[in-house]
């Protein structure tokens, strides 16, 4: 699979194969989406919490005798059906939601949403994201270069640098819809949140599979 290489401007550098292994693999939603939920809910972070009738304060005494007064039984004032007392079956943030995914997994979803962006034309290949001067200027001028990344107003593009440099990072980090990620920590999720994948020198890339 011959593409096209381009430099920061936009310009036709050279040509290089990609592995059918890694673009051109049929696609998968099943997979796809198990290993999207197992990653979304392994990073939620649940935040509401409930008191159970142990741990609302009051209510140790019984409210009245078993019998003789004709009213309901209760043993306390903090059960569920009393007013202030304790929730039942309500949310508790010691809730464990970690869903672990095979690694194998995780790659054959990778290279499953690589291959279809692929084919759809929203993976830009480049030779190096670093430009002129590490200022967001510099960076929109780059980007203006590479189709029409910019006209999206959310979540346009994933830049994947080939390794971590923070001058590249500096140029592309105030821009609003654009994310910055090396390239070897692509994921599903990366991929599936921007439309377009911007790939800095694929090769480097290529050779840590």
């Amino acid at each position: 699979m011959e593409v096209t290489i381009h430099n920061i401007k936009g310009e036709k550098v050279r040509t290089i194969n990609l592995p059918e292994n890694v673009f051109a693999v049929r696609w998968n939603a099943d997979l796809v989406k198990q290993v999207v939920d197992s990653m979304l809910s392994s990073v939620r972070i649940p935040v509401a919490h409930t008191k159970n009738r142990g741990e609302v304060r009051g209510g140790g005494r019984k409210p009245w005798q078993q019998k003789g007064t004709g009213r309901a039984r209760h043993g306390s004032t903090r059960s569920p059906i009393w007013r202030h007392g304790g929730v039942a079956h309500g949310p508790r943030n010691e809730k464990n939601f970690l869903r672990k995914v095979s690694k194998k997994m995780k790659t054959k979803a990778l290279y499953a949403i690589l291959s279809r962006k692929f084919k759809e034309g929203e993976i830009i290949f480049v030779d190096s994201l670093k430009p002129s001067a590490a200022k967001t200027k510099e960076g929109v001028k780059a980007l203006k270069g590479f189709s029409n990344i910019l006209s999206k107003k959310r979540n346009a593009a994933v830049l994947a640098l080939a390794e971590k440099n923070r001058e590249t990072e500096r140029a592309y980090r105030n821009i609003g819809n654009i994310e910055i990620i090396e390239a070897r920590n692509l994921n599903p999720l990366s991929l599936l949140r921007y439309k377009y994948l911007v790939m800095e020198n694929p090769q480097l890339w290529l050779k840590q599979k």
